[in-house]
């Protein structure tokens, strides 16, 4: 059985208008809620043996984030640029290539690539809001036959939720 948690990035800062998006770094609000949201992984005794993470600044902030809360060595960190404003497809492709003796796979990303990635899996999450996660079970020892066939939902979570 393998896992995979969708984590949409913290909310990033809009207040200098010359940096790129991709350049954008993590709000002050995204600064607090991803460590929290981290910490309430902890409590569920959930640690990645991976945190795949977009170039983004806010998304790669967000991946560092968690990996320091869950106690995750930095060599458990990757970084995928085509994870970028990602198209469900791709964030599919990403995961599907990924060494099967990762267990559990953090995917820290975009919207509306991650919404798209969750309806696609048969979800019915109208929003991944900022610092979300959204976690599914999959019934494969291989990455690669990764399908919304044979992977159900086993969680959401989201600053406001809790």
């Amino acid at each position: 059985m393998k896992k995979i948690i969708l984590v949409r990035h913290g909310k990033s800062a809009w207040n200098n208008p010359t940096l790129s998006d991709h350049d954008r770094p993590l709000a002050v609000r995204g600064w607090n809620d991803v460590p929290e949201m981290g910490f309430r992984l902890k409590e569920k005794g959930i640690s990645p043996d991976l945190i795949l993470s977009s170039t983004a600044t806010r998304a790669s902030q967000t991946a560092e984030i968690l990996a320091e809360v869950l106690a995750v060595p930095k060599s458990k960190l990757a970084y995928d640029k085509n994870l970028y404003h990602a198209s469900y497809a791709m964030i599919l492709k990403c995961i599907q290539k990924q060494d099967d003796s990762h267990e559990l796979i953090f995917v820290v990303g975009h919207n509306p690539g991650m919404n798209d990635f969750i309806e696609y899996f048969g979800g019915s999450l109208d929003n991944l809001p900022t610092s979300g996660h959204y976690g599914l079970l999959v019934d494969t020892d291989h990455w690669i036959r990764l399908r919304p066939e044979n992977a159900k939902f086993w969680f959401v979570d989201y600053p406001k939720k809790g």
